[in-house]
Formats: structure tokens, C-alpha cells, sequence
């Protein structure tokens, strides 16, 4: 699928949910509000504006694009949200990892070490996310681990045992696009001063 594809869904539009799709979500009016969509396009149409910032690196938009997939198809069965954000877990894990891995001071850092450098060692706060910027709350606590659960937490609990337990957590894939946006933002800078006409920047990961 091309990038800017507004969704694998878009032949599905006929198809009708048994039920409309209504989950929690952070919106202007609250950091918890409740989002109701009765047709595939409009819930096509939310997720795709959750897309990556162009320019990151091709492994770590990958994973997220797929992670975006997945809540797509998420209006056909209502399990591949959850699927989706282990995946999109699983692409924040990947970002912090490249931009945070050598920094950390230990040899193998865990999930929960990237998070935490981002706090403490890359000046991540919730007024840089706009995510939070929108729609008020705390992101910083559930990376810190100081509110409960932890990013790291739920992507352990996903990846060794039941990913599909409990309904979707509100947001989470906008989070997700902004702290991976927010890790990457020296990064993109860079790419974007250093890109001459014509030519196509390097996205690879570092070896």
C-alpha cells in the first residue's frame, strides 16, 4: 500500500458493523472521552490521521504502518485493535532502542531503560507530546513508570500473554506516534537540513 493510502478499507465501505465501533479516546473535550463511528471510511479516516511523520526510518515506519493496518481492520473484528497495539508497542520499542540503546549506560538496555532515558536523559515532558497538548492528561507517568501501568508493562503483558485480554486502550496508538516523533525529532531535523534536491536521504538504521 502506498503511504497516504487512506485504508485497506476502502473497498470495505459497504460492509456495516454489526454495531458501531465506540471506544475511549483522548479528544479536545477530555483526556478520556468516548468516540463513536458508524461507518468504515470515518474510522478510516481517524486512524490515517494518525500517520508516522515522513522521514523516519523505513524499519520503524513499517511497524508502525502496520500497527495503523491493524486498528484499521479493527472495524471488522474488534481484536485486531488489540493486535495493533502490540504492534504499535512493538515499533516504539524499535525507535527508542535505535535512538536511545548506546546512551543508557547499560550493555543491554530493557524496555523500561529506553523509556525511562527518555524522561531522564532526552527531556521527553508531556508539554512536547501534542497529544497531550490537545487533550490535557499525563503520558510522562505511564512512561516513567510513576503511573500505572507502564508503557513496558503493557506491551509484556501483550507479548507473553493473552494480547487480545480487555477492551482498547484509549489512545494508544497516538501516543505511541508521538513519542516516536518526539525521539526521532533531532533526527528528522537533520535529515531534513542535510536532504539536497532530488536526492532520497538515507532511512536505514545505524548497524
Amino acid at each position: 500500500m502506498a503511504r497516504g493510502d487512506p485504508s485497506p478499507l476502502a473497498d470495505l465501505g459497504v460492509l456495516a458493523a454489526a454495531a458501531p465501533l465506540r471506544l475511549c479516546w483522548p479528544s479536545a473535550r477530555s483526556p478520556v472521552d468516548w468516540l463513536e463511528f458508524d461507518h468504515a471510511a470515518d474510522w478510516a479516516r481517524f486512524v490515517e490521521r494518525l500517520r508516522p511523520p515522513p522521514g523516519l526510518p523505513e524499519a520503524v515506519e513499517r511497524k508502525f504502518l502496520r500497527a495503523q493496518g491493524l486498528y484499521r481492520l479493527g472495524w471488522i473484528d474488534r481484536d485486531l485493535i488489540k493486535a495493533g497495539e502490540l504492534a504499535a508497542l512493538i515499533a516504539l520499542e524499535l525507535a527508542v532502542r535505535d535512538r536511545y540503546g548506546r546512551l543508557t549506560g547499560r550493555k543491554k538496555p530493557a524496555f523500561a531503560d529506553l523509556l525511562t532515558y527518555m524522561v531522564d536523559g532526552d527531556g521527553l515532558t508531556d508539554a512536547a507530546l501534542p497529544v497531550v497538548a490537545r487533550c490535557g492528561g499525563s503520558v510522562v507517568g505511564q512512561v516513567t513508570g510513576d503511573i500505572s501501568p507502564r508503557l513496558s508493562d503493557i506491551r509484556n503483558g501483550m507479548a507473553h500473554g493473552d494480547p487480545f485480554e480487555g477492551p482498547p486502550i484509549g489512545g494508544l496508538l497516538e501516543v505511541v506516534r508521538d513519542l516516536i516523533a518526539y525521539a526521532y525529532r533531532d533526527y528528522l531535523a537533520e535529515r531534513a537540513s542535510a536532504a539536497l534536491p532530488g536526492s532520497a536521504p538515507d532511512r536505514s538504521l545505524p548497524t
